[in-house]
């Protein structure tokens, strides 16, 4: 039985399952095949059976063939190669990869190939009549499965150039590389200097030319793909020869006399002209002004200069005479839509030739039409809609590493960094691609994936590629000048593989992309489930293979007198890997916009060295497990930013700190509510005579009482009765439905519970004591503090109940060494004292309550009860702010915006410190704040209930507001970690989920042993547990922690996830908005939108969809706006989400067919009609949606300007439906 497995991704092999009647020789059995078979149809493996495995139907089951071990797999010593094919190749091969011997069995990644010298490969064959596909040598990379096919490779017949010398009138029967009419070729022959006695050929772009012409044409300044090379010479004369050489090179290679003509046409075409002369300009430059060469860039900085690309040649040369320095500098400026990295280093060499004289002739030159008719009359569009289909059709949102995602950039704003890999890296790293007969290029691709991942937050990657694009290029495409590369998506899973089984899959999947090299990225983006305009990416890698040194020594004694100084190339990507293989070491550059490129580079070189070293050593690891995080950035992330231990007494109870301070100001006013004042003395007698009565009901360290009281004198007494007597209390707020209320009793199971007169019937039957604080059953007890010598601080605090993704609400146990830790730190970093007043506003199922209640109570200050309900009232609050003289209290901050927006607040200019927590804290909020009430501060504070309340904290204060308040960083002895899915540290400023260790961490969920499990477990990194908060942060560079959501807040539209939060910030920022909040609603099944509540002054929905077009992008932008007097709360005053109206629907604008109005609209119409090929277009129909692309919408722009409407690309993109596209293309007319 002979099986193809694949037990390593991407190495498939045919394994030979066989039993035996007598002993079987396996090299016989080898043998016995290769004489019959040819070599890749001979098993690489044999495994000896007792019986095969059956199924219960007596029938072969393959599924039970087991996977061959080591021992199964033959040993490859040499074997000479067979045949004349084999003997050719064999030899061919050891002139390219200059090794002294090739066997049949030999690898040629195990022999240093690479995809360069597959070029050159390819091209020897070719010279000795043998033809392949070249995928072959990448999936097989035997000489024996080459010559096995030979005979299967497939070159298009390029036709002949028509256009001759004397043609007088160049017809569309002329141009078969083009459909053009007659009025567009007549169009471009006229913008051709010379006219038609200077046009050599017309034939269309190839991809990567088409992609580059697009963002040519988008860029709003300056040009993304204009390389400039700066140079000095040491003498005019030398930089003529230079010139002379260089046009020398010009005359005899057609792409560069080639120009790009675009507009007044239906599609992009290129044009050759027989004469192109270079442009050289010398330019009288004054030292007094600068540097000359600094000067030189200036005035060419690709930044804001563009070459005119319709004009050949695509390159010029500047300079300008640098007499301080004894030396002529100059800017050599080429586009890259005329030369790629090879056609460069072929440029230089046929330079060198000529400047040291050379009399041998040169290789005929080869035209590029020979190229683009590769890649337009191929004939495999069809096979490369099904490559990328079955690569990229489950891919529904991109790669964004940083969340960049602007890929229609000019890389006016990028940054650069250049570093060489340590030598002894560069050897592991070739070695490492030997042992695995693989290119090494695949070890990077894989590194930078892992990078991307990171990043990304992703374990399935895609990023671009760019691919020799000269496999397939035809003859001579080895030597051939143009732009033969292209940029193409590849996908990698980090997610289930091995080191080695990773490599290998990454391999696989490079060779498998060679076959499709000359396909367009617009059609493999198609071809995913990401929908334009959203990119499938925001990064690539550029592999490259310099020329050898032996190359450049030969032609060394040409370049005397002219020095390189510099280089410049980029890119529209927001972030570019450029990998330059120098034969014996490897050069990374990467450009990046908006993030630090020395951080990628450092990322990418940690990525190589902890890949290699588990290739190496544990080739079996898990890629999950390899980080990409330098030392010092981890140790940043995990020991830096929680540097926060502080020495706090936390052997003592929460109760033990209040005890302490009656000691020290026993008659000072402890508690203010319902009219009655009690000192800290008469506080404390009052809860020790509960304490004991709880005492004598059996209630014991651990025990746990519930309470179920209005805020009232009672309420506290209660508290801290509780607290004395062992217990942990268990807030039941009586405004909680009953069902809730009897639940939470039943969960709970308290030893005793404690009510009012009024709230006792909320209850029902209870069988444990029940105990009136409103009766004098207790009142005579002992008014001494209870001993308890059990009671320990690792005992129970309390158990606050929060809601449940079960729909059942689940208890919080904290313990009292948590809780005194958060209060000391509050006390060192706020200050509280005696002069201070604390206003108890929160419902004390709400875990700010805890500090509400016992920080004033151990520092000396007052306790202020707020009245029951009194919390949602701005008036009352702002009346008892000023009759109390509070300094301090706390707003949910949805609740903080409806009392800022109250009115005048004035009343309440005397507070200090206002705490913000329980949910994000809007920057429009923080600006209201610091414009009513100047003098006071403002502090943001996060925490679960599952960490004893806050756990970092931020000062609202200094004159930058961000839109998105930072959480701050770890309070004393707390430590925050953003971590991703596998528990691993993020890089800086990555989003992750937001994981709490240290002292406050919770014991746990009451009777939820699975849940706790799953959300509490050993801190990886430090002694000690730690929580799982399902939020979503990122750190910032200074320690500080950015909260961006819940989980549960992203959402996929368009297959892009969003931050709702982000629209949020967005929205606020609308002048007459005052709070929103954005959901993705599925109101009818399969149709998600997002849909914008908000309050405030009604506002036109086309002036909201204005002000978020501007700042995000379209699938960001909500469908439906909907106004409410207020956004519904819950009874901890945070947002209420379940309780926000169902839009009505009917109020949406449908994207049901609407015809086109204006003659704009009808004109646009007809256009997308023809060039998306659909039946009819609509006023609300989206140009992407429909089909749309970078491409044609560069050939929508070239079919309006002929029909006399001028229109922009990069409008489109931002208004792609078609009544919007209209209007603001009106709007340009009018301008002009």
């Amino acid at each position: 039985m002979v099986l193809a497995r694949e037990d390593e991704p991407g190495h498939k092999r045919l394994v030979a399952y066989f039993t035996e009647r007598e002993g079987v020789d396996i090299q016989a059995l080898r043998e016995h095949l290769q004489a019959q078979l040819p070599d890749y149809m001979v098993p690489a493996a044999y495994v000896r059976l007792d019986s095969l495995p059956l199924t219960n139907n007596g029938k072969l089951d393959r599924k039970a063939l087991p996977a061959p071990d080591q021992d199964a797999l033959l040993s490859r010593g040499y074997e000479a190669p067979e045949g004349e094919v084999e003997t050719v190749l064999a030899q061919i091969w050891a002139d390219v990869l200059k090794v002294e011997q090739v066997g049949r069995h030999d690898n040629f990644f195990e022999l240093g190939g690479h995809s360069l010298l597959s070029v050159s490969l390819i091209e020897r064959m070719r010279q000795a009549d043998l033809s392949a596909d070249v995928r072959v040598l990448f999936s097989q990379p035997t000489l024996a499965a080459l010559a096995a096919a030979v005979g299967s490779g497939r070159e298009v017949a390029v036709p002949a150039n028509l256009i001759t010398p004397d043609c007088n009138r160049i017809t569309p029967d002329l141009l078969p590389l083009v459909t053009l009419d007659q009025a567009s070729i007549d169009h471009i022959v006229a913008q051709v200097p010379g006219g038609m006695a200077n046009v050599q050929d017309i034939y269309a772009l190839a991809p990567l030319q088409e992609g580059i012409l697009y963002h040519h044409i988008t860029a709003e300044q300056g040009d993304p793909y204009l390389l400039q090379s700066q140079m000095a010479f040491d003498s005019v004369e030398r930089l003529h020869r230079f010139a002379h050489a260089l046009q020398g090179v010009i005359d005899r290679h057609d792409i560069l006399r080639t120009g790009m003509v675009w507009e007044g046409l239906s599609t992009p075409a290129q044009v050759v002209w027989r004469k192109a002369e270079l442009p050289v300009q010398e330019l009288i430059l004054d030292p007094a002004d600068g540097d000359i060469l600094t000067q030189l860039h200036a005035r060419f900085d690709a930044r804001h200069y563009r070459l005119d690309v319709s004009q050949a040649p695509l390159m010029r040369l500047a300079y300008a005479r640098d007499d301080l320095n004894g030396r002529t500098v100059a800017v050599l400026l080429f586009h890259h839509m005329a030369l790629d990295h090879t056609a460069l280093e072929v440029v230089s060499w046929e330079m060198a030739a000529s400047l040291l004289g050379s009399t041998e002739p040169l290789a005929p030159p080869v035209p590029y039409r020979n190229y683009v008719a590769q890649t337009r009359l191929g004939g495999v569009e069809q096979e490369h809609e099904t490559f990328f289909s079955e690569m990229l059709g489950d891919i529904e949102e991109p790669t964004l590493p940083f969340g960049l995602k602007d890929v229609q950039s000019d890389g006016n704003t990028v940054a650069e960094v250049t570093q060489i890999l340590p030598e002894d890296e560069s050897q592991r790293l070739r070695a490492a691609a030997r042992t695995l007969g693989v290119s090494v290029a695949s070890l990077f691709h894989l590194a930078y994936a892992q990078v991307l991942g990171a990043v990304s937050g992703k374990q399935d990657v895609v990023f671009g590629t760019v691919l020799v694009g000269r496999m397939q290029g035809g003859q001579g495409a080895d030597r051939a000048l143009g732009m033969f590369i292209n940029t193409l998506p590849l996908r990698v899973d980090l997610g289930q593989h091995s080191a080695r089984a990773g490599v290998r899959a990454t391999h696989a999947r490079l060779s498998a992309l060679l076959g499709h090299e000359h396909a367009s990225l617009s059609l493999a983006q198609r071809c995913s489930g990401v929908v334009a305009p959203a990119p499938l990416f925001s990064a690539m890698l550029n592999y490259r293979h310099s020329a050898s040194d032996g190359v450049m020594h030969q032609t060394r004694e040409a370049w005397v007198g002219i020095e390189t100084l510099a280089s410049e190339e980029r890119t529209n990507y927001p972030l570019a890997l450029n990998v330059d293989d120098q034969g014996d070491s490897f050069r990374l550059n990467v450009q990046a916009i908006a993030v630090d490129a020395q951080r990628v580079v450092d990322y990418v070189q940690t990525a190589l060295h902890n890949l290699v070293q588990a290739l190496e050593t544990a080739p079996h690891a898990a890629l999950q497990h390899l980080s990409v995080l330098p030392a010092e950035e981890r140790e940043t992330l995990l020991v830096a930013f929680n540097d926060t231990a502080r020495d706090y007494p936390l052997q003592q109870t929460l109760h033990g700190l209040f005890e302490a301070q009656v000691q020290r100001t026993p008659d000072a006013v402890a508690l203010l509510a319902d009219a009655q004042h009690l000192s800290y003395r008469e506080l404390n007698e009052r809860a020790n005579r509960l304490a004991h009565h709880l005492r004598e009901q059996g209630v014991q360290p651990d025990s746990r009482v519930a309470i179920c009281v209005e805020r009232s004198v009672e309420m506290v007494v209660g508290l801290l009765a509780i607290l004395k007597a062992g217990g942990g209390y268990v807030p039941l707020d009586p405004a909680y439905p009953l069902d809730r209320l009897a639940y939470m009793l039943e969960d709970s199971a308290p030893a005793v519970v404690l009510v009012q007169s009024a709230t006792r019937g909320l209850l029902g039957e209870i069988s444990v004591p029940v105990v009136d604080l409103e009766q004098v059953t207790w009142q005579q007890a002992l008014a001494s503090n209870p001993l308890i010598a059990e009671l320990t601080p690792q005992h129970q605090a309390y158990v606050i109940y929060t809601s449940g993704s079960t729909g059942k609400p689940k208890g919080v146990i904290n313990e009292h060494s948590a809780v005194v830790n958060r209060l000391l730190w509050m006390q060192e970093a706020y200050d509280l004292d005696a002069s201070d007043t604390v206003l108890q506003k929160t419902p004390f199922s709400f875990d700010v309550s805890v500090w509400e209640f016992f920080w004033p109570l151990f520092t000396g200050a007052r306790l202020v009860m707020a009245r029951p309900g009194g919390h949602k009232d701005p008036e009352y609050l702002c009346e008892i702010i000023q009759a109390e003289r509070v300094t301090t209290l706390h707003f949910v901050p949805s609740m903080l915006d409806v009392f800022l927006a109250h009115g005048d607040v004035s009343q309440a200019a005397g507070l200090v410190r206002v705490m913000c927590s329980g949910e994000a804290l809007p920057g429009s909020v923080v600006r209201r704040f610091k414009q009513q009430l100047p003098a006071s501060g403002l502090f943001n504070l996060y925490g679960p209930t599952e960490a004893a309340v806050d756990v970092t904290a931020w000062d609202c204060a200094g004159p930058i507001t961000p839109d998105n308040t930072p959480i701050g960083k770890p309070i004393a002895n707390t430590r925050m970690y953003v971590l991703d899915e596998h528990l691993q540290p993020v890089p800086l400023g990555v989003s992750g989920e937001l994981f709490i260790g240290g002292v406050q961490v919770a014991r746990g969920y009451l009777n939820r042993p699975q849940l706790t499990a799953e959300r509490f477990f050993d801190d990886p990194f430090n002694p000690g547990r730690m929580y799982r908060t399902g939020d979503v942060g990122r750190f910032l560079s200074d320690g500080n922690i950015e909260y961006l959501g819940r989980n549960d807040d992203q959402v996929k539209i368009r297959g892009l996830r969003i931050e709702l939060g982000e629209i949020q910030a967005r929205l606020g920022e609308f002048s007459q908005i005052k709070e929103a909040t954005v959901l993705a609603r599925e109101d009818v099944p399969g149709d998600k939108r997002l849909v914008a509540y908000y309050t405030g002054v009604p506002a036109e929905v086309e002036a909201l969809r204005a002000h978020l077009l501007a700042q995000l992008p379209d699938y960001m932008v909500p469908q439906l706006f909907v106004h409410l007097d207020a956004l519904p709360l819950s009874p901890n005053g945070k947002l209420d989400r379940k309780a926000l109206p169902a839009p009505d629907l009917a109020t949406l604008r449908a994207r049901e067919y609407e015809a086109p109005v204006s003659d704009t609209e009808i004109a646009l119409a007809r256009l997308w009609t023809e060039l998306l090929n659909v039946e009819q277009v609509g006023r609300h129909d989206h140009f992407f949606e429909l089909g749309g692309h970078s491409l044609l919408a560069v050939s929508l722009i070239g079919r309006l300007r002929q029909e006399g409407i001028d229109a922009n690309v990069k409008a489109l993109f931002e208004q792609p439906t078609l009544w919007e596209y209209a209007e603001i293309t009106e709007r340009m007319e009018m301008v002009l």
